[in-house]
């Protein structure tokens, strides 16, 4: 089911479009990451999904609900934290709870120890703010957004500020929920590696435009049509790579090897050539594409269209 559902999404700002007509999906048990650069526009699309400015053209739904027409049964199924959680630091995490809890109907003690349990703050619940490291503020705040029992979680650049250890628990954390809580996490973020580590599928957002999407985890069809660098190890490297210079292929001597870049469904027909042309094939390594090779090319791609 989707949880949030983005169509032709425009926010003008003093006469300068700060997003471009962007659409995007986040369903339930998934966690959808945006990324992009600083002032890419995710901020501002965190800001209108939570309803803080307002849409100029386009529209958001959650569950259904439209974000303009139907602001508070859209606002009853999500939940948010944009940048980090605002939290009063004289106070215990417990009495943050209860105070946030209190803005809700139907939230009661039974329900703040079930999400205290969630997050994994039963221990240090009852300190004071003021006390907490970055990631238990982090706990602590996704905690408070979970309250009200939200189906759908948006969190803008919740990592700013944390160390590894701190990235990691929330990780852990947001994969946790999704899986036994069965929320769909929205994320924004411009940490590539830790996008790729969290997420099921990623938006990529370059000067207020969505410039591509990437699912992590491909199926084994999408795989055949992309492209990936291989190095082949043969018992004649230069008659190999005089081969491939005749197909007119991407390739150069490299790593005690041949290496190439070109289609995975191309692999098969290319090794049964060189077979063909009496070359021994020892080992072929294909290269993992990584979300930082998509990110830099798209990006890198956009902004030539737009030059």
């Amino acid at each position: 089911m989707e949880l949030l559902k983005i169509q032709g999404l425009t926010k003008t700002i003093k006469k300068k479009k700060i997003l471009d007509d962007i659409s995007l999906t986040v369903r339930s048990g998934e966690i959808v990451g945006f990324l992009g650069p600083n002032g890419a526009g995710k901020t501002t699309t965190i800001k209108l999904i939570m309803g803080l400015f307002r849409i100029t053209e386009g529209s958001i739904s959650i569950c259904g609900h439209d974000v303009v027409t139907d602001f508070e049964a859209a606002m009853a199924n999500v939940g948010g934290i944009i940048e980090n959680p605002d939290l009063y630091k004289r106070l215990t995490g417990r009495q943050n709870l209860e105070y946030f809890a209190s803005m809700h109907n139907n939230v009661n003690k039974e329900n703040i120890d079930d999400i205290i349990d969630l997050v994994k703050m039963s221990r240090r619940i009852d300190d004071k703010v003021k006390t907490y490291s970055l990631g238990m503020c982090q706990r602590v705040g996704i905690a408070q957004a979970l309250l009200h029992n939200p189906r759908l979680l948006v969190l803008d650049e919740p990592t700013n500020g944390l160390d590894p250890i701190g990235i990691k628990e929330l990780r852990d954390m947001l994969k946790y929920l999704v899986k036994e809580a069965g929320v769909g996490v929205f994320i924004s973020s411009h940490l590539l590696s830790e996008m790729e580590l969290m997420c099921d599928r990623i938006y990529i957002i370059d000067e207020g435009v969505i410039i591509g999407e990437k699912t992590i985890h491909e199926s084994e069809e999408t795989t055949e049509e992309l492209i990936y660098e291989y190095t082949i190890h043969t018992d004649n490297n230069m008659k190999t790579l005089e081969y491939l210079n005749s197909l007119q292929a991407n390739c150069k001597m490299e790593n005690g090897g041949v290496s190439l870049i070109m289609r995975r469904s191309e692999m098969p027909n290319l090794i049964k050539n060189l077979v063909n042309q009496g070359i021994g094939i020892y080992a072929i390594n294909q290269k993992h594409r990584t979300l930082e090779q998509d990110f830099i090319s798209m990006t890198m791609g956009s902004k030539a269209q737009i030059r």
